[in-house]
């Protein structure tokens, strides 16, 4: 079994989808294993996206994440990683494969549903970033 992080973002929780994207999580076999509605403050969204600090997007990143609630999970399956990725589809939901949460829910590549960690050292720090008390 392996741990990702997800989020299913303000854009989403603003446009009450988090029940729909629920479901196709435990649909698709994911163990929700903790979850928490928040709102990230500046500092929390800065310091959670810190990877991205030096690039354009990152003031409007952090903008966006700190401007309503989003819902942070840890979720487990195996190659939950990988399947969690496959599940949210490509970054850019004009992209993205038909059938996927980002084609479904995202409306532009700023505002595109959800987040999910790419690797396994990358999960670590997201999921200790919200639980490490579970970790």
């Amino acid at each position: 079994m392996e741990r990702t992080f997800a989020i299913i973002k303000p854009d989403a929780v603003e446009r009450r989808l988090v029940g729909k994207i629920l479901l196709r999580i435990e649909e698709a076999g994911f163990l929700i294993c903790a979850m928490e509605l928040r709102r990230l403050s500046k500092a929390e969204a800065k310091g959670f996206y810190g990877v991205h600090r030096e690039k354009p997007f990152f003031e409007s990143l952090v903008e966006f994440m700190s401007s309503g609630p989003c819902v942070v999970l840890m979720l487990e399956a195996p190659d939950a990683i990988q399947r969690w990725r496959k599940l949210m589809g490509a970054t850019d939901p004009s992209k993205a494969e038909v059938g996927t949460l980002r084609r479904e829910f995202g409306t532009s590549i700023d505002r595109n549903a959800t987040h999910g960690s790419d690797a396994p050292e990358t999960a670590s720090f997201e999921l200790s970033y919200f639980f490490k008390e579970l970790i």
